[in-house]
């Protein structure tokens, strides 16, 4: 009797434990009724991680009653990693991901849809424009955050040397003018410019854009679909002449990433690269002493000085039980100043109207005045909420693109892959 007596103490000893250890009442509450947010974060460049992680120390110093846990992800893995998280029912409760990563997410009832729970300051600071990129259905499921246009950085001295027209962002280049110039700076082992693609496809559809391309279209159901018209040609259109007829544009770079080609850029091999806003940081911590480079804009065409842009988001798992608290965190990551923070650490540019106006953010130093200047005609990715994208993307799309920029087809067989094989893939999901 008194053997039973000890192991149903033990056993009521052992369950008081657990309850304390798992949070009380299952909630995601400690016994004490303080409130555990997890949040993961992408930041992986040390002065983004490190204002990323002072920002959570200063909430949870403010905020004993809800404390935030910081947990680092890796844009490598990310999307095959949250899949996992959430079927098992282990997400985290605020989510760092990019816009263009989120639609089957938010289409599978996965993310929360955060408009009972924005503060008016936080709706109204970002424009209607980035709000779009994290808008699925009628659903808001992310705060688009941080977004980095496409540059050209240049080699000054080069660029000069050429006599070519230095191009601004109140009077950039044309395409057609770009290929003249990049014809111009070749010549004696060296490239007018080199194209990193190993990614072709979303710097195609976005630079596509300022070409008047579109892609993707909605037909009369709302239904995406592919059509390929004259805008869509302009882009890739001119990487193809560039590579293949001209000689202007280095074959070899075709499956770089940005900071493979840096390597060349700084030995002369290269005139200019089209890069993302934050590669500024790798140049400068890389180039070497006395190497003097610039930040242009990228040409425009019929469509005018736009991009498409994917923009860093933080989103709130559906299934965690304190959104609000949660929202309020993501308030606080993004108040104006704190958003500065955030932006100066990842090298991008803010999308909150008060922070891009920041001063530190308009300097002619690094190339910022430039990017700030072209935050006003950064738009929505063309694919951005379209279901299938990926994989049209992997399987459709990026070899498609590869084979076209190499010459391997031609225009013609690029077009009738993209459409017509495309619109095989997005049928599938839209039954």
């Amino acid at each position: 009797m008194r053997a039973a007596l000890r192991r149903a103490a033990t056993a009521a000893v052992l369950a008081l434990l657990l309850t304390g250890c798992s949070g009380g009442d299952g909630d995601g509450r400690d016994a004490d009724g303080t409130i555990r947010l997890r949040f993961q974060s992408l930041a992986w460049q040390k002065e983004s991680v490190d204002a990323n992680k002072q920002l959570v120390k200063e909430w949870n110093a403010a905020h004993p009653e809800v404390r935030v846990e910081y947990v680092q992800g890796s844009w490598d893995s990310v999307h095959d990693q949250l899949l996992t998280s959430f079927e098992g029912g282990e997400a985290p409760d605020i989510i760092h991901d990019a816009s263009d990563d989120l639609a089957d997410f938010a289409y599978g009832g996965y993310l929360a849809d955060l408009r009972p729970y924005l503060p008016a300051r936080l709706r109204a600071d970002i424009p209607e424009r980035s709000w779009r990129t994290t808008t699925f259905g009628e659903g808001v499921h992310g705060v688009p955050f941080l977004q980095e246009p496409r540059v050209l950085i240049a080699n000054t001295k080069l660029l000069k040397a050429s006599g070519a027209r230095i191009p601004t962002p109140e009077r950039p280049w044309s395409w057609k003018e770009f290929r003249q110039v990049t014809k111009k700076l070749s010549g004696q082992g060296r490239y007018g410019v080199a194209w990193p693609l190993k990614e072709p496809v979303s710097v195609t559809l976005n630079l596509g854009l300022s070409g008047g391309g579109q892609l993707f279209h909605r037909d009369g159901d709302g239904k995406a679909v592919l059509r390929f018209e004259p805008g869509d040609g302009v882009v890739s259109g001119t990487i193809h002449d560039q590579v293949n007829t001209d000689r202007s544009a280095a074959r070899s770079a075709l499956g770089m990433g940005g900071s493979d080609a840096l390597p060349g850029f700084f030995g002369g091999k290269y005139a200019m690269l089209p890069l993302g806003f934050s590669y500024r940081q790798q140049i400068i911590q890389q180039a070497p002493e006395g190497f003097d480079w610039t930040v242009l804009p990228m040409p425009t065409g019929a469509g005018g000085a736009v991009q498409g842009v994917s923009p860093q988001t933080l989103s709130v798992a559906e299934e965690s039980p304190h959104k609000k608290e949660a929202v309020a965190f993501i308030d606080f990551l993004l108040r104006p100043a704190n958003m500065v923070r955030l932006a100066r650490g990842d090298w991008m540019l803010p999308t909150g109207t008060e922070a891009l106006a920041d001063p530190s953010l308009r300097s002619a130093e690094h190339g910022w005045a430039v990017g700030t200047a072209l935050a006003e005609g950064l738009r929505s990715a063309p694919a951005q909420s379209v279901r299938g994208y990926p994989e049209w993307k992997d399987k459709v799309a990026t070899p498609a693109y590869q084979e076209f920029y190499s010459g391997a087809i031609d225009a013609d067989e690029l077009r009738e892959r993209l459409v017509e094989d495309g619109n095989r893939v997005l049928a599938r999901y839209q039954r």
